[in-house]
């Protein structure tokens, strides 16, 4: 990145395991995706991210969490902005073998922002 560099917010959804993962990377990185996940969606919106959490992540694995990370605005710019149900739910589709590249364009730490039990 350089200096003067613009960056972009995005938010992640994720369960108690792959937030256990993104801790282990020292808050810097998310983990390899699954070979049943070919595509990484990071959203657009916090509200769009606490109600997959919420809504997904509680009933599916007993608790969720909304990350938040920043990226920077030459690497996101590869990609569009995809509708996922309703123009407030904006997501990214990064295929899973462009991770590394993700994770090499987030600029400093991934946060936990929202936790639900």
């Amino acid at each position: 990145m350089t200096p003067n560099e613009e960056t972009v917010t995005l938010w992640r959804p994720v369960g108690p395991d792959e937030l256990e993962l993104i801790r282990q990377s020292g808050m810097r990185a998310f983990p390899p995706r699954l070979p049943e996940q070919p595509i990484f969606y990071p959203v657009l919106s916090e509200e769009y991210a606490v109600k997959i959490a919420r809504d997904w992540n509680v009933p599916a694995s007993g608790s969720g969490f909304v990350t938040r990370f920043e990226v920077t605005r030459s690497f996101i710019d590869r990609y569009e902005a995809k509708e996922a149900g309703g123009r407030s739910h904006l997501e990214y589709w990064i295929p899973a073998e462009e991770m590394d590249a993700l994770n090499a364009a987030i600029v400093g730490l991934i946060e936990v922002v929202r936790s639900f039990p």
